[in-house]
């Protein structure tokens, strides 16, 4: 199941990647991190869940709001979600990391989403410098 997920997460994040808002440094405005279920934290960014995956383990839904696109998914226990993390950075991206779920979407979106949801963000490896040059 964790390398499915990783996949499927690395695959939206390539879908996601495209052009994000500059980060600002909102430190003061976070609020206290969220907790609560994948719908309750859905609600509380506006966002109506398309769920992906829901197994006991992960739930994992695609969402949309004003913000932009993301992927919401919440974990049975602390060390699940912190080995999906770990996995799903190899793939880029940014993560909004709150107690027993994730919040995954480029850094306009993550930033917006922390916002509400509190929580820190950590940021994916970046393979925007790896590929062939063209020189010439």
């Amino acid at each position: 199941m964790r390398v499915t997920s990783a996949v499927l997460v690395g695959a939206v994040v390539l879908t996601l990647a495209g052009c994000g808002a500059g980060g600002q440094d909102d430190a003061e405005k976070v609020p206290a991190t969220a907790t609560g279920s994948l719908e309750s934290l859905a609600a509380e960014v506006k966002c109506r869940p398309d769920m992906q995956t829901d197994a006991d383990e992960i739930r994992q839904a695609l969402c949309k709001n004003a913000h932009g696109k993301f992927v919401l998914a919440t974990f049975a226990t602390d060390r699940g979600q912190r080995e999906w993390i770990n996995d799903a950075k190899d793939y880029g991206g940014h993560y909004l990391v709150g107690r027993k779920w994730v919040a995954v979407g480029d850094d306009g979106v993550v930033d917006a989403l922390r916002g509400t949801l509190g929580g820190e963000v950590e940021v994916g490896t970046d393979h925007s410098g790896h590929g062939a040059k063209h020189s010439g």
